[in-house]
């Protein structure tokens, strides 16, 4: 038997261990691995690679797999694939899975999944996903790999940020990833202790986002007030753009506050580089575990979840992972992002919640 693992969308720390979990699991089940480079495009394209060899005693991890296995990014490299995107394209990946693979581990996000599920009922190929998205827009499952990286890098960068801010009594706009999901801007924001948070699930307008921006600023920097320094958390989900409202909110106070000032910090693809935490190791190698046993049972289309926040699923041996369909999954992901999921009311509640507390 061949098994082959892939990663797919946007990179996140923790992917290596998971390909890395994958080929040492299926390794000591004698299950020889491939690895596929740059995602479906490599499908496409027949780009396999051993990620297994013959050594005493059985298979193991090729030295490579064993090396990469705690960095950051993914050594099989990562793309998003126009040719996947049409039926013809699908096909052809398809096909090229059929003759050289078994079975297929597909890492990543939404995009990917939806790979998966396409693979799986489009052409009866036998596939698991596991969930790989520093944004944490992925549903049926409590954390993907990246998050809790991404989150330890925010708040990190929010801190050195703060060390400035505090000497020359300026206020800073931080601006931080996650595309539709304000997650990362939610979390870092209480996690960094933020006075603000601006995300895309409170549906504000640009004008009331300059107009609260800089009553907060006013506020927090008057004279009884005595504060050193202002943080303000923004999801680049907000349209306005992170410069743009630094300019509005300096015009708006104009010479008010005297001294002080207003920057401007966008994270950027900062938020998703430097080797995976505890946490996200932890998850990728449970995860990796259960996919392999979930393709090894004859089970597909199916996604692991970590201690789901929403029931249902498929319980496995791991305590803490559960299968899902991909499709259950990619329903529970569109309400996630188009705020009608119990999740997402979840999270911007307790962000309404904890509004007043952040602004202390």
């Amino acid at each position: 038997m061949a098994l082959g693992v892939l990663t797919s969308g946007g990179d996140a720390p923790g992917m290596n261990a998971a390909v890395h979990a994958v080929a040492r699991v299926a390794a000591g089940r004698g299950v020889h691995v491939l690895g596929v480079e740059r995602g479906y495009q490599g499908l496409i394209d027949g780009r396999f690679r051993e990620l297994t060899r013959q050594a005493p005693g059985g298979l193991t991890p090729t030295r490579e797999v064993e090396l990469s296995a705690n960095l950051g990014g993914s050594f099989l490299g990562t793309a998003r694939c126009k040719a996947f995107y049409e039926a013809e394209g699908r096909a052809v990946a398809a096909a090229a899975m059929k003759e050289r693979l078994d079975g297929l581990v597909v890492i990543g996000g939404n995009g990917s999944l939806t790979g998966a599920h396409a693979l799986a009922t489009e052409h009866g190929c036998q596939v698991v996903g596991i969930p790989a998205s520093i944004d944490h827009d992925i549903g049926c499952t409590g954390t993907a790999i990246g998050v809790d990286s991404a989150l330890n890098t925010i708040v990190e960068a929010c801190d050195r940020i703060s060390d400035t801010a505090r000497s020359h009594r300026r206020a800073f706009v931080v601006e931080v990833m996650g595309r539709q999901s304000g997650y990362l801007c939610m979390a870092g924001s209480v996690a960094a202790g933020a006075d603000a948070a601006l995300f895309r699930e409170q549906g504000r307008t640009e004008e009331s986002i300059v107009e609260d921006v800089a009553a907060l600023i006013r506020r927090a920097f008057s004279d009884d007030r005595g504060k050193q320094r202002v943080l303000i958390l923004k999801a680049e989900g907000v349209e306005i753009p992170c410069t743009k409202l630094v300019r509005l909110v300096t015009e708006a106070i104009g010479d008010e506050l005297g001294d002080v000032s207003i920057r401007a910090t966008v994270l950027g693809h900062l938020v998703r580089g430097g080797n995976p935490s505890f946490l996200d190791r932890m998850v990728a190698n449970r995860f990796g575990h259960a996919a392999v046993r979930a393709i090894l049972d004859g089970k597909t289309d199916v996604m692991t979840a970590w201690q789901s926040p929403v029931p249902g699923g498929e319980k496995t041996v791991d305590h803490g992972v559960t299968l899902f369909t991909i499709e259950h999954v990619l329903r529970e992901t569109a309400a996630l992002l188009d705020g009608s999921s119990p999740v997402t009311k979840g999270r911007v509640a307790l962000m309404e919640a904890a509004a007043g507390v952040l602004a202390l």
